[in-house]
């Protein structure tokens, strides 16, 4: 089925507007016609972290489905969780289309879409009349014209941490002005004091998600913040601003680069991380990965899970069910308990990697 998406239905996809052709791969999966079959559970592939059971480490990334559409139909293609949003408190159009745009020649995306999204309230609704289990998160973020963005992020957290089953703390998308600079650790102290009392004495778990643009200094503020405020762990990473290597001709429009470009810089961040926090708190990596050696590489640099999006946009629905298939004979043949047996391997190549 994935020769058949390569050879007719990423043509026909591809003949579309990229944000048309999103909105029917959500309405695709509406419809619960089903696309593959999910590959089979295996207990070596399940990953505990964060107090959660993940059936296996592959996740859809936040981007996709902002509005909590089709969570449940993610999870039937072979996802062992999937995280919807970004979602800010109003709803918002964010910035003018077109504002996506396909890099064919280098595998990757660039957008600009700004947490465009139905808001809080509509969110809310369908995770409430969710009937599945299986693990969603939510990741939250603030909008463009906030007067108090720290605020939107209480908000957030407030309203979705009894229906998530973890929420991720979104402050690296490049296409929000002025998000970026809450990383910066005076703003980040105050933000992650704010949304871990906002918890309270809630279980669901906090994540952090960074942008692939930061130095070691950076990194270091924001792995002590985060082990100071309870935060359960890190996404590494974002999208990045930089270019370098692109050869497509959309490549110097505006917005953050996603897919395979992205991957050995967000898998050096990753791994810089991993030797900053330690071995125990989780780490997820995105960035570039769209086979299961990617996926298996993340795992080596130090991630405990990882995510795809961009990945899915090439190599269409069924990537799910290879990169877990792939990733199940990795392991099979080199006698694995456990994904665990191979994180770290590779944490000091990839940190000493220049970006």
């Amino acid at each position: 089925m994935n020769q058949l998406y390569r050879t007719i239905g990423r043509k026909l996809l591809f003949g579309l507007d990229a944000e048309r052709a999103h909105g029917l791969s959500i309405a695709g999966l509406k419809s619960g016609v089903p696309l593959c079959p999910p590959p089979v559970a295996e207990a070596r592939l399940r990953v505990d972290i964060a107090g959660l059971s993940f059936p296996n480490p592959l996740g859809m990334a936040a981007g996709y489905d902002k509005n909590a559409e089709v969570p449940d139909a993610l999870l039937k293609l072979g996802f062992g969780f999937a995280e919807v949003g970004t979602v800010t408190p109003k709803p918002q159009a964010g910035n003018p289309k077109p504002r996506i745009f396909r890099l064919v020649e280098d595998e990757a995306i660039v957008n600009r879409l700004g947490f465009n999204n139905e808001g809080h309230a509509a969110a809310l609704t369908k995770l409430r009349d969710r009937k599945g289990g299986g693990i969603v998160g939510v990741n939250i973020g603030a909008n463009k014209d906030s007067a108090d963005r720290v605020g939107d992020y209480v908000l957030g957290v407030e309203r979705f941490r009894d229906f998530a089953s973890y929420l991720t703390v979104n402050i690296s998308s490049p296409n929000t002005p002025g998000l970026r600079d809450l990383q910066a650790r005076a703003s980040l102290e105050e933000l992650l004091g704010a949304v871990a009392a906002a918890r309270g004495d809630r279980a669901t778990p906090i994540f952090l998600k960074i942008a692939p643009d930061l130095g070691d200094a950076d990194l270091e503020d924001i792995a002590e913040t985060v082990a100071a405020n309870g935060i359960d762990g890190i996404i590494v990473s974002n999208t990045t601003l930089s270019r370098d290597g692109l050869t497509s001709r959309l490549a110097q429009e505006s917005g953050g680069v996603s897919g395979r470009p992205l991957f050995a810089r967000s898998t050096i961040m990753l791994a810089r991380m991993r030797r900053l926090v330690g071995p125990h708190l989780p780490l997820i990596g995105v960035g570039g990965i769209d086979t299961a050696e990617a996926a298996l590489e993340k795992i080596r640099a130090g991630a405990d899970l990882v995510q795809v999006y961009t990945g899915m946009v090439y190599a269409g629905p069924t990537l799910p069910g290879e990169i877990l298939r792939g990733i199940s004979r990795f392991a099979a043949a080199q006698g694995l308990a456990s994904l665990r047996d191979i994180r770290d391997s590779r944490t000091d190549h990839w940190a000493g990697q220049a970006v």
